[in-house]
């Protein structure tokens, strides 16, 4: 799951050297926090939030195939 959120994020932005996935395993999922170069947040979010929330519906399905939960943070 994490490999697959820093391919995804590696190829959206200018700076790919600077994205950072954190994993945290919480009681009933897993969170993976997503960190970026302040220049490429927008790029990760997108207009009105859309790719933000593609990436999270795209990390859900995965999990959920799998038979697990994550949920996608982007930290600033």
């Amino acid at each position: 799951m994490k490999e697959l959120l820093t391919y995804i994020a590696r190829n959206l932005v200018e700076h790919p050297d600077s994205v950072t996935v954190t994993e945290y395993a919480g009681a009933d999922e897993t969170v993976l926090e997503l960190r970026v170069a302040p220049e490429d947040m927008g790029k990760v979010i997108g207009r009105q939030g859309r790719i933000a929330k593609e990436i999270r519906t795209l990390m859900r399905s995965v999990a959920q195939k799998n038979g697990t939960r994550v949920s996608v943070e982007i930290a600033d």
